[in-house]
């Protein structure tokens, strides 16, 4: 055949406005609808949240539409759960390249939460207040949901098999052994509060400062060994849909994650969201700041998301859902036993280094490194690669991999306890 004949057999090209059009369409069919509740009960004042449905990925471009859902409870004042909520999603969306795809997009995501949950940890600081708070933060695009947490507010996920899967982990020192040993190997003390004539009381805290989480955003009070570097896991829900409950832990001090999903089944969010704060203060009374976000994730032909049915709940199921899981773990495209979530990437790592990865930060037009946390474009001689020791040689190629500028190098090393780091308090 010649090539005359074989050019002919090619398809014609099919003009640019064409196939962005049939990506809209596609994109159409399968966005699902969000209906979403908020309800809030203050003893404190200290909790915030965020509901933000008109995000875009691409600026101008409502195809690439996603929503963020947050849980801020602040404490020792509210002052870093305003903050956090003002400047997290901006520092979030700064550290993901421009002009990518969609699953480029959601691939780099997981990094750009842990990147920006420590800029916005290192900008609170450096205002000199005292205050902290737990995040729990929600990204809905699609039928995928990204959730990154540092603290003890909770996100949990009830599907439409009647099992409830747990996709943050709680850090709260009395719960979490590997917490205790970081903590501790960092260079920080835990232990209970001692009272006159020596007894302990109370939950575990670290010392200095008598915090009972061992992550937060915040907290410029207390040793650097608590770490702003957010639990993330991404799972990609099927066309039945799901719900989301997002709550601080004046929710989850009252009610269990199984209890408060099904204390609102059946229910529109709206509702739903207010009957477990009731439930709460049923059962434990009002102690602390009770918010609660529900999200219902259904398919667009669906006006409400369809009843759940009693789970017939196996070992296998209850191995894959609802487990705290505090190892480091990254499980790409495994699917769950019962086909209704997939389960697409888990990372808990306190190490920075582990969370950040080892991709160049060097832009070969400029000859400057761009830092992986704060995104500031800096000659290599004031910052080094995150895979770099404090000493090398020249063979050791320190500025290989990741870029650190000076002042987030020194922030990781504090964390990881490689020198003391002295909180500056303005008064």
């Amino acid at each position: 055949m010649s090539q005359t004949e074989v050019s002919g057999m090619k398809a014609p090209l099919v003009p640019l406005a064409t196939l962005i059009g049939r990506e809209l369409r596609s994109e159409k069919v399968e966005k699902p609808y969000l209906k979403y509740g908020q309800a809030a009960v203050a003893k404190k004042g200290e909790d915030c949240f965020l509901i933000k449905t008109d995000c875009q990925r691409t600026h101008s471009n409502p195809s690439t539409s996603f929503s963020v859902f947050a849980i801020f409870d602040g404490h020792n004042g509210i002052s870093a759960a305003i903050f956090a909520k003002e400047n997290l999603l901006a520092n979030v969306l700064s550290a993901i390249p421009q002009g990518i795809s969609r699953d480029e997009w959601l691939h780099a995501l997981p990094r750009a939460l842990v990147a920006g949950f420590v800029k916005t940890d290192i900008e609170f600081q450096q205002k000199g207040e005292t205050s902290g708070t737990t995040v729990t933060f929600v990204v809905i695009d699609g039928w995928t949901v990204t959730v990154a947490s540092v603290g003890d507010s909770r996100c949990i996920l009830d599907t439409q098999g009647g099992v409830v899967s747990l996709l943050t982990v709680d850090h709260r020192l009395e719960e979490n052994e590997e917490e205790r040993a970081r903590v501790t190997a960092s260079g920080g003390e835990v232990g209970r509060l001692n009272v006159f004539g020596g007894s302990e009381v109370g939950p575990l805290r670290c010392w200095p400062g008598g915090l009972c989480l061992s992550r937060s955003i915040g907290d410029t009070d207390v040793g650097e060994f608590i770490v702003p570097i957010p639990h993330v896991k991404q799972v990609k829900l099927s066309n039945a849909g799901g719900r989301l409950i997002i709550a601080s832990d004046g929710i989850w001090d009252a009610l269990s994650s199984d209890l408060a999903a099904k204390s609102c089944r059946g229910l529109p969010a709206e509702l739903a969201a207010k009957l477990v704060v009731k439930e709460a203060l049923r059962s434990r009374g009002l102690k602390d700041d009770t918010t609660c976000l529900v999200v219902d994730i259904i398919p667009s032909d669906h006006p409400v998301l369809p009843p759940t049915p009693m789970k017939k709940q196996n070992i296998l199921a209850s191995l894959i859902f609802g487990k705290k899981t505090r190892n480091s773990v990254s499980k790409r495209n495994k699917l769950s036993s019962v086909g209704v979530v997939e389960e697409l990437f888990e990372e808990g790592s306190a190490m920075l280094a582990e969370r950040l990865g080892k991709d160049s930060s060097l832009d070969a037009n400029s000859g400057l490194f761009r830092c992986a946390v704060c995104q500031v474009d800096q000659p290599p001689v004031e910052g080094l690669s995150v895979n770099s020791g404090p000493f090398f040689s020249p063979a050791s190629k320190p500025w290989e991999g990741l870029f650190l500028c000076a002042k987030c190098r020194n922030k990781k090393d504090a964390m990881e306890g490689k020198r003391l780091s002295t909180p500056t308090v303005i008064l």
